[in-house]
């Protein structure tokens, strides 16, 4: 079973009262919940690909909080990921570590970055029966104000018509980028199939927030 998730933060108190307000009293508390519900989902021969910034931390307890996880850990490189350049980390831990990839998962191509990529490659395809093909996973902006700006690029880009260049009927940009933000899931890493799951529900959500309520004029 393959995973993804995003953002961890481990040792990075700030997040638990800034920015996220994650809630936890300490770096220690996050932590084991992290670990309780990473373990609860991933099994020893699970593959996870972390979307970037997983640690503040340095080498050596950046190293034992991995070592805490289940599974076969990859690593897409965040702006957050400076226990690389200690030497006391071990990066053998990772299977590998890439600033970029592009991965088939169940005759999907998933495309895999820290930032998001707007025009990411696949982003028009769909197959015979109209489902797109093409998934563009990220994490970075964790949900602030440049997730929202994301979002509303993705609202407009999904109303927008295209015509192949085979032509036939115009249909809407699929426009398939998710944010795989670690708060999203409650801290488990999920399969393209959950992520994709979770990003349709965060996204009716949305929709009905910005519904005019009962009584409101035109």
């Amino acid at each position: 079973m393959r995973y993804y998730i995003s953002d961890l933060h481990f040792y990075h108190e700030s997040l638990l009262t800034k920015m996220d307000k994650r809630g936890f009293s300490s770096c220690e508390e996050m932590h084991d919940y992290i670990v309780e519900k990473w373990n609860k989902k991933v099994r020893a021969g699970d593959e996870v690909i972390l979307l970037g910034d997983v640690s503040m931390g340095r080498g050596k307890p950046t190293s034992d909080m991995l070592a805490r996880l289940n599974g076969r850990l990859s690593l897409i490189t965040g702006n957050h990921d400076n226990y690389l350049n200690d030497r006391r980390f071990d990066a053998s831990r990772f299977e590998w570590i890439r600033p970029y990839a592009e991965l088939h998962d169940n005759r999907r191509k998933v495309i895999l970055s820290h930032y998001p990529i707007f025009c990411y490659n696949g982003q028009y395809r769909r197959n015979k029966e109209g489902a797109p093909v093409a998934y563009m996973l990220y994490g970075h902006v964790h949900d602030t104000r440049d997730e929202m700006l994301v979002n509303r690029f993705i609202c407009q880009t999904r109303q927008t018509l295209h015509q192949s260049p085979g032509g036939g009927e115009a249909c809407p940009i699929p426009c398939q980028m998710i944010n795989c933000f670690c708060m999203f899931s409650d801290y488990t890493p999920l399969t393209l199939d959950e992520w994709i799951a979770v990003d349709e529900a965060r996204r009716r959500e949305m929709e009905e927030k910005s519904l005019p309520t009962d009584g409101a004029q035109e």
